[in-house]
């Protein structure tokens, strides 16, 4: 009779079993777990691991490190306290996270990140250590993810049967596994949209599938369009939105007159950039019996077409603003609504919410009117054509039976309609006035704490195809300040309406913080080297620092790196229904109300005012800040994308200028090179240390430069460096420049 054979049992061990079972309690901490789905976590199902768990379980229970909620069931005794935060990752995989009440940022190692990706909004514990001098902390759980969809290039592997995913963002550490049926008919090496769908806890990658192909790596469409997908930013409107906006009744009646004021007689004209296609703002001016001027601020009335509820409604709050790229507008309404009915265009009658004011020559104001109007644009200025007004009429003043002596001359580089202004000089003389009274208004202002942010702002010549030839600057000048003035008129004026009300009425305000003082120190640290110095000593100084920082730059090589680190410390404005006021426009209650075209918050102004001025109660404050966080948040998404489109542009302009030599200056140091703004087209990229050969170079942090360990040269931030550039990555949107030399 044959020996019945017995298989031996595993005797195992399983390493750092206590560690693990905590971590695998801890994770889940609201669930319990059995010994058979913690086996089913770490992957056994032997008797001998089974056992060893079981064992485990029962010593950490005795210990007082877990309990048994029910016979068999077990959860973590949590002594630790948790925090919460957003995950700011940098390239190299390790973060930060932000935590309140805390004074530094707490950083995780890349070990300690745990599935986490950026700007997430995760829980962590925080080690009662200090390493390096800085917290650190390990996340523990996801709370929320930033973001489901990325942009960038499908890998695909057709004979294993499946693609990877790599995106674009170097603050995306790992690619995304895409099964072979979820490819979407990309082809290998196609820029495409993904979706993050899961990411299995013994997965080394998280999975998706692509939702959307973009193009070809490199294409203008394609690279544009992969712009506004990677910050989920739409680009056409759903057929069914453009079809409800294309029955809107759009025309003027009879019957909506009489419930206006019907300012129509009323002189009233547009100033506008000389491209725009959309005026959601005019001006209208008329000298009253007494000697006094009315000026009205005419908006385009948006609420009347955008019926709160429909599917018109929804789409714009969801978009919540336009976005302006280099080459195109993604607007926030439908075409039939945003160039036409609701367009101030010249020679039409329109819908609109006004805001008149009686001033006198002190800019004092005497009185005040808010409603809704119906007005006809006499004419429309382009702000050149305005500017050549001002600027032919310098320090000229007329009166109301002298317009016919006013140089009414708009050179033809200008001009976008010939001689029309010359039979128009009653438009001419309003202008000048205006201008007069918007110098006034500017300079209270600045009297008061305002700060002057007149950032060169950078402008592209595009040919037919959407090339760029041609970089140029663009400059506020008296005709744009002219308007800005009224507009902050109104803005603060409706603002102060509802804001002073009893009892305290909800309303959408603009608020800007003070600025933070940490960064108005690194600001002093960065300007000390241009020989500029800054007072801090209370709220008024620093405002007459800055603006004095800012006039003293004006036209030198270091004004763009100082106007935008200038910017840098100030806090962010954003939309809330708790007013702080307006530390940079030193006001104590702003709203925005003279965009609605392009804001959705100012709709949201618009149809609160009316309400008021119907005598309707408080609104639930709740929900409208919901929808004021909503509105920041787009707002920050279409300014990333703005400015990534100008990024790209810089690179494609500078791919067909590979052989020339440029002057820069030195706009940042860092471990791993200097970064180098060309003065003649603020474009900026990096010069590698590794690319600098004749010494080996270290960085400074507190020169702010970079600095050869044998022969002690120096770039140091500011230097004025010639440059040519290495390669131009359009993808990346990054360009590299390889250093010739010091221009001096």
């Amino acid at each position: 009779m044959t020996k019945k054979k017995h298989r031996k049992p595993s005797h195992n061990k399983i390493s750092n079993l206590t560690n693990t079972i905590l971590s695998i309690l801890k994770k889940d901490r609201t669930k319990s777990f059995n010994y058979k789905q913690i086996a089913a976590k770490l992957g056994v199902n032997d008797a001998s691991s089974r056992n060893q768990i079981i064992k485990k379980l029962a010593k950490l229970k005795a210990d007082g490190d877990i309990e048994e909620v029910e016979r068999g069931k077990f959860k973590a005794i949590v002594n630790t306290e948790y925090y919460t935060g957003k995950l700011d990752l940098t390239s190299k995989g390790s973060g930060y996270v932000i935590v309140e009440g805390f004074e530094d940022d707490i950083f995780i190692a890349s070990n300690n990140i745990n599935k986490a990706l950026h700007g997430d909004e995760v829980e962590l514990y925080i080690y009662n250590r200090r390493k390096r001098g800085r917290l650190e902390g390990e996340i523990t759980n996801i709370i929320k993810r930033a973001k489901s969809e990325y942009v960038g290039i499908i890998q695909i592997h057709e004979k294993k049967n499946f693609a990877f995913f790599v995106a674009d963002s170097n603050k995306m550490y790992k690619d995304i596994f895409i099964p072979i049926n979820k490819i979407n008919k990309a082809q290998d090496g196609d820029k495409v949209l993904v979706s993050l769908e899961d990411w299995p806890e013994k997965a080394d990658s998280p999975y998706g599938r692509v939702i959307q192909v973009l193009g070809k790596p490199g294409e203008h469409n394609t690279e544009i369009h992969a712009i506004l997908a990677d910050y989920g930013l739409p680009y056409e409107f759903p057929a069914e939105v453009e079809a409800f906006a294309n029955k809107i009744d759009t025309s003027i009646t009879k019957e909506e007159i009489a419930k206006r004021r019907d300012m129509r007689d009323v002189l009233t004209f547009t100033i506008d950039p000389k491209d725009a296609k959309d005026f959601d703002d005019a001006l209208s001016f008329q000298i009253l019996e007494n000697g006094n001027y009315e000026v009205g601020i005419h908006i385009a009335d948006v609420s009347h077409y955008l019926q709160e509820g429909s599917i018109l409604d929804d789409e714009a709050y969801e978009r919540a603003t336009s976005v302006y790229l280099v080459d195109r507008v993604v607007p926030m309404l439908p075409e039939v609504l945003s160039n036409k009915a609701c367009s101030l265009r010249p020679h039409e009658e329109k819908y609109t919410f006004s805001a008149v004011f009686e001033i006198n020559d002190k800019t004092e104001i005497l009185n005040q009117w808010f409603g809704r109007t119906v007005t006809y644009s006499d004419a429309r200025f382009a702000y050149e054509e305005a500017q050549a007004i001002i600027e032919n009429n310098d320090g000229k003043t007329f009166n109301s039976k002298e317009i016919a002596l006013i140089d009414t001359t708009i050179p033809e580089a200008v001009s976008l309609t010939g001689k029309e202004y010359k039979t128009k000089p009653e438009i001419a003389f309003a202008t000048l006035k205006l201008d007069q009274l918007a110098k006034i208004m500017r300079s209270k202002r600045m009297r008061t704490g305002a700060i002057s942010f007149d950032k060169v702002e950078v402008k592209f010549n595009l040919d037919q195809n959407a090339n760029p030839i041609g970089v140029f600057f663009k400059t506020s000048k008296d005709a744009n300040k002219l308007i800005e003035e009224f507009m902050l008129l109104a803005n603060k004026k409706v603002a102060e309406f509802v804001g002073k009300q009893k009892p305290e009425k909800t309303f959408i305000y603009r608020v800007h913080d003070e600025p933070d003082e940490s960064k108005l120190a690194a600001l002093q640290g960065v300007v000390s080297k241009f020989g500029y110095k800054l007072n801090f000593k209370d709220r008024k100084t620093v405002s007459s620092s800055l603006n004095n920082l800012l006039k003293d730059v004006n036209g030198k090589k270091e004004q763009n790196l100082v106007d935008t680190l200038a910017i840098r410390t100030m806090s962010k404005a954003e939309y809330t229904t708790k007013n702080i006021g307006h530390y940079g426009l030193a006001f104590d209650y702003y709203s925005h109300f003279t965009s609605p075209i392009r804001r959705y918050p100012d709709v949201m102004a618009h149809r609160l005012l009316q309400h008021y001025l119907d005598k309707g109660k408080t609104v639930s404050q709740e929900a409208y800040e919901d929808k004021c966080k909503h509105s920041s948040n787009m707002e920050g998404l279409a300014t990333k994308a703005e400015r990534d489109s100008i990024k790209y542009m810089q690179v494609k302009f500078m791919q067909d200028h590979q052989d020339e030599e440029f002057v820069g200056v030195i706009s940042g140091a860092t471990d791993w090179g200097i970064y180098v703004e060309i003065i003649s087209n603020k474009c900026e990229g990096m010069v590698r240390m590794r690319d600098i050969t004749d010494d080996h170079y270290e960085f400074d942090e507190t020169q702010y430069a970079i600095i050869g360990r044998k022969n002690k040269k120096m770039y140091q931030l500011g230097d004025e460096v010639i440059v040519k550039v290495k390669n131009a990555d359009l993808v990346k949107k990054h360009l590299d420049f390889l250093l010739v030399g010091k221009a001096n």
